[in-house]
């Protein structure tokens, strides 16, 4: 039996719940009403999302830059001879509490790059410009995942929960870990983080598992392959993971689609793939040629990330509920809180397709081993 159909969540085994003010929006009819439906109940989510309390700590730390189309990274928007810019991929540690008290540590995009180049898109790449062109030129490594937890002071098993936003040019087997050696490799891989469940959205399983040829370019083939499929735990629609932790269903740039809302002391910040720049998000805003223009034009108020577009349609309501859900930034507060997990680069060789404001991470308070959190919140109660 498929994963997708066989494996069933416990959300109160996770120390989660169901987020009751999106309940029923995506079954409103027409498609202009459902936005209506989902803005409201976004509107709502965010005023009790930022009284429960906010998040421990959070840090975010760059893996890897790769090459990506400009026609993808603003749908066609952008005026540019240039065809690729630059977008780096960046992991989020986040600690909260769950709702029974208990700290828990969650990652958020830990992208190993050598699955990633196996996707066919840069694979393809790759015999096309060559390996310096696509690795020393077109891509830069920074870190891998392994290597950003003992930067923070944590080992890998301190991990609670892992997720992406999507599993495009994810290698599951690298992730999860294998139960047997792949084609290349002499050993089995091992799970890069042994306690942790890992979190997905159920019908991106069912993607994954059985890809049409219109996502074909994007995933890796054969990566569930023996996987430990077992550390899944799949959801269906949005959930809270604890105080200032959220998981948003935002389907659209792939069905299965889900972005992270955490609450800080500057507010509420979305960590999404719909957009790689702010830009996506306030075209209105944008200095970028065209960009401003072309939402005016077609009177849209975002523009998507456009390499799927599984349903244009939902990804562009799935945007305005991270634009709805996120709180204005203190550094400009014409701009929302909402960072791309892979953002576009401000290099001089993409102009004049740079960013207009580049959020850079989000950085608050200290990451510490569980042990500590656990030793001080005791202290605070005695």
């Amino acid at each position: 039996m498929a994963i997708y159909d066989d494996a069933v969540t416990d959300l109160g085994a996770l120390g989660a719940r169901p987020i009751p003010e999106f309940d029923g929006v995506y079954d409103v009819w027409p498609r202009a009403k459902r936005l209506d439906a989902i803005r409201e109940g976004a509107v709502k989510f965010n005023e009790r999302f930022r009284e429960q309390g906010e998040v421990l700590a959070v840090r975010s730390l760059d893996i890897a830059v790769a090459p990506y189309p400009t026609r993808f990274a603003l749908n066609g928007a952008a005026v540019s001879v240039n065809p690729m810019i630059n977008i780096t991929n960046r992991m989020v540690v986040v600690q909260f509490l769950d709702f029974a008290g208990e700290p828990r540590t969650l990652v958020w995009e830990p992208t190993v790059p050598a699955g990633s180049a196996q996707a066919p898109f840069y694979s393809q790449l790759e015999g096309m410009a060559g390996q310096f062109l696509a690795h020393k030129v077109f891509a830069k490594y920074r870190n891998e995942p392994e290597d950003v937890l003992p930067k923070l002071g944590l080992a890998p098993e301190d991990v609670d929960f892992a997720s992406f936003d999507h599993l495009h040019v994810q290698d599951m087997r690298r992730i999860l870990g294998s139960n047997s050696a792949i084609e290349g490799e002499s050993k089995p891989f091992a799970p890069l983080f042994p306690k942790a469940q890992f979190i997905v959205h159920r019908k991106e399983v069912a993607t994954l598992e059985d890809l049409h040829p219109m996502q074909w370019a994007w995933y890796v083939e054969r990566s569930l392959e023996d996987a430990q499929t077992e550390r899944f735990a799949l959801i269906d629609g949005d959930v809270e993971l604890g105080h200032g932790v959220a998981i948003l269903w935002t389907p659209g740039h792939t069905d299965g689609n889900h972005s992270l809302a955490i609450n800080t002391p500057d507010g509420v910040w979305v960590s999404s793939e719909n957009g790689v720049s702010a830009d996506n998000w306030q075209p209105d805003l944008s200095k970028i040629p065209g960009v401003a223009k072309y939402a005016k034009f077609f009177n849209r108020e975002v523009i998507q990330n456009a390499n799927t577009l599984e349903d244009s349609i939902d990804q562009y309501d799935s945007m305005v509920k991270e634009k709805t859900v996120a709180d204005p930034s203190p550094r400009d507060r014409r701009w929302k809180q909402i960072q791309p997990t892979s953002e576009m680069e401000n290099w001089k060789r993409q102009w004049p397709v740079v960013p207009t404001f580049t959020h850079g991470g989000m950085n608050y308070g200290q990451i510490k081993k569980p042990e500590k959190l656990r030793a001080e919140l005791a202290a605070q109660v005695s």
